[in-house]
């Protein structure tokens, strides 16, 4: 792509100055700027390609509508409807090749919701005041977002802002022209994991699912991993989820900022696409290693992975919570599930010699799973590690009964990927 469009999204009312640097660095890099003014009480100093009026339009909407609730989240809200609607529409439509937006945390709210609007492998960046802050919510941020700090941005163009402001204008042009869009020339399977360490079956699974003709996906489950599996499943980008990682709805059922938000376990059932599950690394609770575990937890075992995330082991009823949550998630599927549950154990650490080895609160689970999995969900019991080779059969005789009764479409093995 020799000239990629880049929507350029901001409130050119309060942020003209700062937002014409960005179209202007965009230029620079060989990109065409596209202006999008998202203010709502004032005008921008410049005549912008889509004014607000027709940003609110996009989404029914009408500036009266919008300022009449009195407050500003009130109109902004209004107002990230119609950019979603209206970017979402460009980009179908071929006028746009990526975005850009610029914001505080009423900016970063709209432009959020913007990038959920495009599909995976369209360049989204946001700058923002409150980048990388545990403000964002996981279930908020697109699945190939980008963002950087906007140090210095708060009041003017400054030495510190146009650093940030430039580099950020590099990258999305940068990345409109490198991108690789996902072909899909193979039917894609989603599969959760924890690491190769704590949950090592996608080794085996690789070789034999890419033979009957698949791309494998794998998503880390340290709470963003999750939460692409979960939009990617949302827009049906898988013909089949493993999710043997459940890590991140323990995670989210006892607090800790290590989750995927509260729908993990849910869009691959909503979306009717079939589902084998396994419990992967429910026992642990995951946190941030560089934090004091909260006083509930400082009495379980602590093992701290690096200086970012360690983890606790979860009691016995924590662990029978869970597995009703899990149940409860899983009737709600409009698609075939099986339920895989390894009695021997759902990771690494969990045995015999391990820090995390703990037999009775393995069989609490074992047997509330048991309970909580009900038909049409199909429960496959198995004498097994979840890291030994018969978990691995289990999952693959499950899948190949359902390729046969064409429940799940057959791979393409002679199918290549595009260079």
């Amino acid at each position: 792509m020799s000239t990629p469009r880049i929507l350029v999204i901001g409130t050119g009312d309060t942020k003209a100055d700062e937002l014409r640097f960005i179209e202007n660095c965009i230029r620079q890099a060989g990109g065409q700027p596209i202006s999008m003014d998202v203010s709502v009480l004032g005008e921008p100093p410049y005549k912008p390609d889509y004014d607000k009026h027709t940003v609110l339009a996009a989404a029914g909407h009408h500036l009266d509508k919008a300022i009449a609730g009195g407050d500003e989240m009130s109109a902004m809200t209004y107002m990230a409807e119609g950019a979603a609607a209206l970017t979402r529409r460009l980009h179908a439509e071929g006028r746009i090749d990526a975005f850009i937006a610029l914001g505080g945390t009423m900016g970063t709210d709209l432009a959020l919701d913007v990038a959920l609007a495009l599909p995976l492998g369209v360049p989204k960046f946001v700058v923002s005041t409150i980048a990388y802050s545990h403000l964002l919510p996981p279930d908020r941020i697109a699945t190939d977002l980008m963002m950087i700090l906007w140090a210095g941005g708060l009041y003017g163009l400054n030495s510190i802002c146009r650093a940030v402001l430039s580099q950020a204008a590099g990258a999305v042009v940068g990345a409109a022209k490198a991108v690789v869009v996902p072909t899909k020339a193979k039917p894609v399977i989603g599969m959760s994991s924890l690491g190769k360490s704590c949950l090592a079956y996608m080794v085996d699974l690789k070789p034999e699912l890419e033979k009957r003709g698949y791309e494998l996906v794998v998503f880390h489950t340290t709470g963003m991993g999750g939460r692409a599996l979960e939009a990617l499943a949302a827009q049906k980008g898988f013909v089949a989820v493993m999710d043997f990682s459940l890590q991140e709805l323990a995670n989210f059922h006892n607090g800790s900022v290590v989750n995927s938000g509260p729908d993990r376990l849910e869009n691959a059932g909503i979306a009717g696409i079939p589902q084998i599950v396994a419990p992967g690394a429910i026992d642990m609770i995951d946190m941030p290693a560089w934090q004091t575990p909260p006083s509930h937890l400082q009495a379980r075992t602590y093992y701290a992975h690096n200086r970012l995330i360690g983890m606790v082991t979860a009691d016995e009823e924590t662990r029978r919570e869970v597995a009703r949550k899990i149940g409860a998630k899983l009737s709600t599927a409009t698609a075939p599930v099986a339920f895989i549950l390894p009695t021997r154990g759902i990771e690494q650490w969990d045995q015999e010699g391990e820090p995390f080895y703990d037999p009775a609160g393995l069989a609490a689970f074992v047997d509330e799973m048991g309970r909580s999995v009900a038909a049409p969900a199909e429960l496959h019991a198995i004498d097994a590690h979840i890291n030994d080779r018969a978990f691995v059969e289990t999952a693959l005789a499950i899948l190949d009964r359902w390729v046969a009764a064409g429940i799940v479409p057959a791979g393409r093995p002679d199918a290549t990927e595009a260079a």
